[in-house]
């Protein structure tokens, strides 16, 4: 973007396609398009194909992207992790308050299904190929570079909660978590718990980041459950709680082998976008000279 605004006076590097990852509306549009067309779109396509990825690792493996994967969820972990340093324990919020909070990224997530659901393909392909779409990506990146008052109090105020409540935008106002946790309600994976080996000492549910009560479940399918295995992890007896997956047959994955499975989806799924030529979205240096600098202009159309 530096070397854009600059005229060309510093230093070219390629733009990262992968930075399409934060642009989830125009990668849901993309997808729409795909499925009516079987065209695949020119323009960020490589977001769309990371969103294939996603929904395949929440589809086969539960939610496991956001405990595995999103950054946002790393980060949120960490700060959770902080915050029981510094305050000892991490406070969980009453059920009745818990369950209609959790609603909200489901609102939002619906908010959003029916935008892309209701626009017509010719006009979602107007739509990023109009000044605001081509350069998304930079209108993402200003929102965090040129932060204003109002982003920069919200972000503190996300932070400062999640020091004493865990993953609150998690939880709460992701729908992109919230599209991973419908689409996992589908998944032949869940944690499986053996009443015949478990000794009730509850330590799995206290670990659950979902606050799931899996200490008292047969088996997990909460949309909520991200597949973590932090329950696994702290259960003291072997074989009382597994993660298990398949339809007729079941079989206890490893934690090495749930890593190693979403790494085989993803690289297979970008893999497969990269070697097709399909990735890559490739405009002219010209057309970024002339709308980067002014991407501050561009509001988002009606």
């Amino acid at each position: 973007m530096r070397y854009f605004e600059s005229g060309g006076a510093t230093l070219r590097v390629d733009r990262p396609d992968g930075v399409e990852a934060w642009l989830p509306i125009a990668s849901l549009m993309n997808l729409k398009a795909l499925i009516v067309t079987r065209t695949v779109p020119e323009l960020h396509a490589a977001g769309m194909f990371m969103l294939i990825a996603f929904l395949a690792i929440s589809f086969l493996f539960r939610k496991a992207f956001c405990s595995w994967v999103c950054p946002i969820g790393t980060l949120s972990e960490w700060l959770s992790q902080t915050g029981q340093t510094i305050v000892k324990r991490t406070r969980r919020v009453p059920r009745w308050l818990d369950l209609p909070l959790r609603g909200v990224k489901y609102i939002l997530l619906a908010l959003f299904l029916y935008v892309v659901v209701a626009m017509p393909v010719p006009e979602i392909r107007a739509f990023l190929g109009g000044p605001y779409g081509l350069v998304a990506d930079v209108k993402m990146l200003n929102f965090f570079r040129l932060m204003g008052q109002a982003t920069a109090v919200v972000l503190a105020v996300l932070v400062a909660l999640s020091l004493v409540v865990k993953s609150p935008w998690c939880r709460y106002l992701c729908p992109y978590g919230a599209l991973m946790g419908l689409v996992a309600l589908a998944s032949p994976a869940r944690i499986v718990r053996n009443a015949d080996a478990c000794i009730d000492c509850a330590k799995c549910a206290k670990a659950c980041p979902a606050a799931v009560p899996v200490d008292v479940l047969a088996s997990v399918r909460s949309a909520e459950c991200t597949a973590c295995l932090s329950c696994v992890a702290v259960c003291p007896v072997v074989g009382a709680l597994d993660l298990e997956a398949g339809l007729r047959r079941r079989r206890v994955v490893p934690a090495w082998g749930l890593a190693a499975a979403i790494l085989v989806v993803f690289f297979g799924v970008v893999g497969f976008a990269r070697a097709t030529g399909r990735w890559h979205t490739s405009l002219p240096d010209r057309l970024y000279f002339e709308l980067v600098p002014r991407a501050a202009e561009f509001s988002h159309p009606r």
